[in-house]
């Protein structure tokens, strides 16, 4: 059967599980304030239809403001978040979650509140194993409560995910967020989560803009007439990955989504598989 043409409508859904992930996503880091909502209103308006927040970054209540001011149905739009701190108790712990919840929901929302996918952020929690059984507890207690849709992790190694079956009750986690570009392909962390059915979103699918002069990625794009950053986007959605670009240019949100006219061909893929220094 051939693969399906990707679109910007494209899905992907974590094995034993009926919700869809955008495999195109939006990334917030480090966009504060106004400006975050802006970038967040300009790329629902382009198309996207995920975007990626969390509590380190500062700007769950404007990624929320953004979506309410889009007049999109809050089903229309997938919202990640992450949670890496531990709290006092497990109850509190739980509560510093919830509290996402309520940020991206707003007040007085008219509906119940709920993110469509809340990941542990890093495994380095205080306590390191012992944190992240009490985040992770938390989570599903949210997933159970129908105020996350899935739960996963981010920046999981191989050995984090197998260690959590000691104490999970939801395993495999439904998604694992790490950073993924050609100059980083973590085959080992890729092949373990596709053999389990984990989705894997790739942060920083634009190895945050350092290699933009890279002469092997130039040729390609040159090949296509696309930017770098077009063939960097490209490149993730062939392999698979949920790919997460992020910017605050107005430009730049139209660009990393024009990506759907051209495909790579397979000599396109193995040059910039080639280019793996992880």
């Amino acid at each position: 059967m051939a693969e399906p043409v990707l679109s910007i409508q494209s899905t992907v859904a974590p094995r034993g599980s009926h919700v869809r992930v955008p495999r195109l996503g939006f990334g917030v880091y480090q966009i504060l304030g106004d400006s975050c909502t802006t970038a967040c209103q300009r790329a629902l308006e382009v198309g996207y239809r995920q975007i990626d927040t969390a509590q380190l970054y500062r700007n769950e209540e404007q990624v929320g403001a953004a979506l309410r001011k889009s007049g999109l149905p809050r089903s229309h739009v997938f919202i990640t978040t992450k949670q890496g701190l531990r709290g006092d108790t497990p109850e509190a712990t739980y509560q510093l979650a919830e509290k996402s919840v309520e940020r991206i929901a707003g007040p007085s929302s008219g509906t119940k509140a709920y993110v469509d996918l809340f990941l542990i952020h890093i495994p380095h929690i205080r306590g390191d194993a012992e944190g992240r059984k009490e985040v992770w507890q938390a989570l599903e207690r949210l997933y159970a409560e129908g105020k996350a849709r899935l739960i996963g992790v981010s920046n999981f190694s191989v050995d984090h995910m197998e260690e959590m079956k000691s104490y999970a009750k939801v395993w495999p986690p439904h998604v694992n967020q790490i950073e993924l570009h050609p100059w980083s392909q973590q085959r080992d962390v890729v092949e373990y989560c596709e053999r389990h059915g984990i989705a894997f979103q790739a942060y920083s699918p634009l190895a945050e803009g350092l290699k933009m002069d890279d002469e092997v990625l130039l040729s390609v794009a040159r090949k296509h007439a696309k930017s770098p950053a077009q063939i960097l986007v490209r490149y993730g959605l062939q392999r698979g990955w949920v790919v997460l670009p992020k910017s605050q240019r107005d430009e730049r949100i139209q660009e990393n989504a024009s990506v759907f006219d051209f495909e790579l061909d397979v000599d396109d893929m193995l040059t910039l598989d080639n280019l793996d220094k992880s």
